[in-house]
């Protein structure tokens, strides 16, 4: 395209032309694909079941699907529009919504044709995925010469954004009381307080005993051994240096203290209670080290 202008008008000849002509359902409505609907959306609205069953209007759309093989009478003006937008950089493709309207149940042996047609697409237009088009069709769904629902399905063609550089890592707050941690992570070493007084360790580092009272202590290494006592999985709020959803778990050490970390070796969705870890150290940048927590083999 020799401008965007060139491009919008070439996309706008494709409006009002046919995506599929007297297409026809691969299945006619029927009772095992309600059911499973209805199951996967625990609905259970009794109209969709037993002899006078109708189909959940919502699934309107299901019985326009093609499957994995792909659905007869599809035009190529459709293609062409796709390939013209690839062709102008926008290589990606999201739905965004859609429509429906409803003039009759569909009930089990009802058998559905559909013509598709390309309404609408629109001017270049810029999202927080990229800039792009929005592209509308209108499915007119028919079982034997009624219009029975109408489904119009909106997707945007677009050129993703460039992504901006990952943010740094927020840095550990280091203070005069737990800087002796600090440094010992720095050599990977994890080290633990430990009361002069009454020999109990603590941890988080703090200035005095929280057993005795005791204000003198002196280190002792952990072996780095531990299992997970507590654990959430971070869905929300987005935090742009991290990548969710992610395991932070609250460790249960032998030496008898518990420490927050990240869980590494297995998928956030397999973290449980009980499970044996040791300690690894993750350098994310030139000045910061981080003790994570991977799962023992």
């Amino acid at each position: 395209m020799r401008t965007e202008a060139d491009l919008t008008e070439r996309l706008k000849t494709f409006e009002g032309r046919p995506a599929a002509t007297r297409a026809t359902g691969k299945d006619p409505v029927n009772l095992p694909m309600i059911r499973h609907w209805c199951e996967a959306l625990g609905d259970t609205n009794p109209a969709y079941s037993g002899r006078d069953a109708i189909a959940p209007p919502t699934m309107l759309q299901a019985w326009t699907m093609g499957g994995l093989l792909g659905r007869t009478g599809r035009s190529a003006a459709y293609d062409d529009l796709l390939g013209l937008l690839d062709a102008a950089g926008c290589t990606s493709v999201v739905a965004t919504d859609c429509e429906q309207e409803y003039l009759r149940p569909l009930r089990p042996g009802d058998e559905i044709t559909f013509d598709t047609v390309i309404e609408t697409v629109s001017d270049r237009k810029t999202t927080k995925l990229g800039t792009g088009h929005f592209v509308t069709t209108r499915t007119d769904i028919r079982v034997g010469p009624d219009l029975v629902g109408t489904h119009r399905f909106r997707i945007l063609k677009y050129a993703p954004a460039r992504q901006a550089e990952k943010p740094p890592r927020p840095r550990p707050v280091v203070n005069r009381d737990n800087a002796g941690f600090w440094e010992g992570v720095r050599r990977h070493r994890l080290l633990l307080q430990r009361c002069t007084a009454c020999a109990t360790p603590r941890h988080p580092w703090l200035p005095g005993c929280n057993a005795c009272g005791g204000l003198d202590w002196d280190t002792v290494e952990a072996s780095g051994e531990g299992t997970v006592y507590s654990y959430v999985v971070m869905h929300h709020p987005p935090f742009p240096a991290f990548a969710p959803p992610y395991a932070v778990a609250l460790i249960e050490l032998p030496e008898g203290v518990r420490m927050l970390g990240n869980v590494a070796g297995v998928p956030y969705d397999k973290v449980r209670i009980g499970l044996p870890v040791r300690v690894e150290f993750r350098a994310h940048d030139a000045e910061l080290t981080l003790p994570v927590w991977r799962v023992a083999a």
